[in-house]
């Protein structure tokens, strides 16, 4: 609430901000009580609800934050003064990393969850095909494009409305919720209709109006870090998706733009460990874009595993020699194998087990 003139003075406060956290048991008239307060008190207040509890932003002076009292009212866990400049999505407000669950699948700090579909939605059959093989393969979400923005505008751009009707069929046959691309605010409305997680493309990671959007559509959100964007810059754009609300926000290191033409993205490992540390968000890993080529999919994969991420997102496709999007790095038979062999064996050595043991 109060958001588009909460975001410019929270910029604009640095580090004077208190994030007022409510537990668990409170009820929305204990909320209520809280914004009332800080409004009586000069402050603006914002309401953040996530899976497992609901965080109350508070924008104002230095002066209106000493003045306030939060601890005092009903429903009020603890209240913490953040100094990251993305206050909502910082492990400073979350002693415990996040668990997102997407059509109740989790994705979070205990499990480690395979997302795998084809790039794109070409057809029922293909789709159908490609969707079963992700699920033998030990997938627990589907993921299929349906908008496809490209570099050149002369290639395939997906099909739109009829291609989220096909994924919406395919999950009702498979039984693997759906991951989706918006790509523009007006497609908001009818992705949410269909998919059970919106994705925002690394190129429109800061497309701000549609990351408010987003994050206004009620359903979880993947958010791809941009082609050279920082980690702050990332987690700043994240920020964007909380302060409408939703703090059911998964990221997806898919690499950054490097000066190596042999690869597509320099896939940043580093990023895994260090997003666990700044942020209490869920962090993912998307090899099929990092490298661009299908033998490094499986090697790449195998190391965000190894590096604590939370999941993996790869490109499956049936014929991806025939694949209208991105068949250079679409997992088939050999390697999908060997893809479903790591996803059972790598994450249970750093503690993980698989998320369809957590599912429902």
């Amino acid at each position: 609430m109060h958001t588009f003139r909460a975001v410019a003075v929270w910029r604009a406060l640095g580090s004077h901000a208190v994030v007022i956290v409510m537990a668990p048991e409170a009820t929305e008239t204990d909320i209520a009580g809280v914004v009332s307060h800080i409004e009586t008190h000069g402050g603006q207040a914002f309401v953040s609800r996530g899976v497992m509890r609901t965080i109350v932003g508070v924008v104002g002076s230095e002066e209106v934050l000493e003045t306030l009292d939060a601890n005092s009212l009903p429903g009020v866990a603890e209240t913490m003064r953040i100094t990251a400049p993305y206050k909502l999505v910082s492990a400073q407000n979350h002693a415990r990393r996040s668990t997102v669950r997407v059509g109740g699948v989790p994705i979070g700090p205990e499990t480690f969850t395979l997302i795998a579909g084809p790039c794109a939605v070409e057809s029922a059959s293909q789709t159908l095909e490609a969707a079963r093989m992700a699920k033998r393969a030990g997938a627990t979400l589907l993921r299929g494009g349906a908008y496809k923005p490209r570099t050149s505008p002369y290639a395939f751009q997906g099909l739109g409305i009829t291609g989220l009707r096909i994924l919406a069929e395919v999950r009702e046959e498979v039984q693997l919720p759906i991951v989706t691309e918006v790509t523009d605010v007006g497609e908001v409305d009818v992705v949410a209709e269909h998919a059970d997680m919106l994705q925002v493309g690394a190129r429109n990671m800061q497309n701000f109006g549609l990351l408010q959007a987003v994050g206004a559509a009620g359903k979880p959100v993947m958010l791809k870090r941009g082609l050279s964007a920082t980690y702050e810059e990332w987690l700043m754009a994240a920020e964007y998706v909380a302060q409408r609300g939703n703090l059911d926000i998964v990221l997806c290191e898919r690499g950054v733009r490097s000066f190596e033409p042999a690869i597509r993205n320099m896939l940043d490992v580093s990023a895994i460990p260090m997003i666990q540390r700044l942020s209490h968000l869920p962090i993912i890993v998307d090899p099929s874009h990092a490298a661009g080529r299908r033998d490094l999919v499986v090697p790449l994969a195998r190391a965000a595993m190894a590096a604590g991420a939370d999941g993996v997102m790869v490109d499956v496709h049936p014929n991806p020699e025939t694949a209208l999007c991105d068949g250079a790095q679409a997992l088939a038979d050999d390697a999908l194998a060997d893809l479903a062999d790591a996803v059972t064996t790598i994450p249970v050595l750093v503690g993980r087990m698989g998320a369809s043991h957590l599912a429902g």
